[in-house]
């Protein structure tokens, strides 16, 4: 009997590794290659060099517009540095990395424009400051 349990428990043994190195291979095919961070760190410089560029030049677009496409380039690079050096897509870690980013994206957007929201109606709605000199 001693012969069976031996038996049943390096056969258990050998299934429970197989299941590791399943898991294992998994993960490796998450890791990126060579050309990808290629792309990834050109992408980054590309983006990174767009926004200083329209700052330095500054004729191309209003203040407003380009703080907006500065902000707009920002959130692309965030992207591009989450799936190129990050590695985040469905299927890593079964879908669950990509649905807590998904998560703190929406908090994040709510938080910026209900802070950017209030912001903006304080200011439009704060008393006019009154110059001294023009008073009678």
């Amino acid at each position: 009997m001693s012969s069976h349990a031996e038996h049943h428990s390096g056969h258990h043994g050998a299934a429970h590794h197989g299941g590791d190195h399943h898991g294992h291979g998994e993960h490796e095919g998450a890791h990126g290659t060579l050309g990808s961070y290629l792309i990834g760190f050109i992408l980054s410089v590309i983006l990174t060099v767009i926004p200083f560029w329209l700052v330095m030049d500054g004729t191309i677009l209003d203040k407003n517009m380009t703080a907006m496409a500065i902000m707009a380039l920002a959130a692309v690079q965030v992207v591009v540095h989450m799936i190129f050096f990050l590695h985040m897509n469905g299927r890593a870690e079964g879908g669950w990395t990509m649905l807590s980013l998904i998560f703190t994206i929406i908090v994040v957007v709510i938080m910026l424009a209900g802070s950017l929201w209030v912001m903006y109606h304080l200011n439009t709605n704060m008393m006019p400051i009154h110059d001294p000199s023009q008073l009678p």
